[in-house]
């Protein structure tokens, strides 16, 4: 593998952590098929035909990697562990009210399917045209077009929806024991 071919991989990393996290829903899964995926381009870098669309390749290798996981633990049954999205910043009010709104898209997100979080994903986060989505998910343009519509207004309707939920209220505090 050249040297080119590694420092472009490195570039995309975050990229593909992100892609690997919207089509796995889990943090951790989303690292083990960035790295198995990392690997497999390690091994096959002679299999790239395009350069300049190494991204698309790599998302192929990983939308695979993750078809045949799937298949894999529905035949063991295994369950997928909830995290708690933890983020690391600065105190503040600010910060505060952004990780609201993040664990309230990411609750919304995770509800929604594959296809429409994948979408989202590629779209709306790492700034995708609806052309390069196209080729990278191997369907039409107007496929794109259509999904990520609904993708978008589901998104929207979940979001309304939580905020019209009651919120909780606490508990109240209590001194001296009982």
């Amino acid at each position: 593998m050249t040297l080119e071919l590694r420092s472009a991989l490195t570039a995309l990393l975050p990229r593909l952590r992100r892609f690997g996290l919207a089509i796995t829903g889990s943090r951790n899964d989303a690292d083990d098929l960035v790295q198995a995926a990392c690997e497999r381009v390690l091994l096959r870098g002679d299999q790239l035909r395009d350069q300049t669309r190494m991204d698309a390749w790599i998302y192929g290798i990983m939308r695979n990697l993750w078809f045949d996981e799937v298949r894999f633990r529905k035949i063991r049954r295994h369950d997928d562990i909830s995290e708690a999205a933890d983020i690391i910043g600065e105190d503040g009010e600010a910060v505060a009210e952004g990780r609201i709104t993040l664990a309230a898209v990411r609750a919304a997100m995770a509800g929604m399917s594959e296809d429409r979080r994948t979408l989202l994903m590629l779209v709306c986060v790492d700034g995708l045209t609806y052309q390069e989505a196209a080729d990278t998910l191997g369907i039409a343009i107007g496929t794109v077009m259509s999904r990520l519509s609904r993708a978008r207004r589901e998104l929207q309707e979940r979001l309304n929806e939580r905020e019209r939920q009651p919120a909780n209220t606490p508990i109240p505090f209590r001194r001296g024991g009982k």
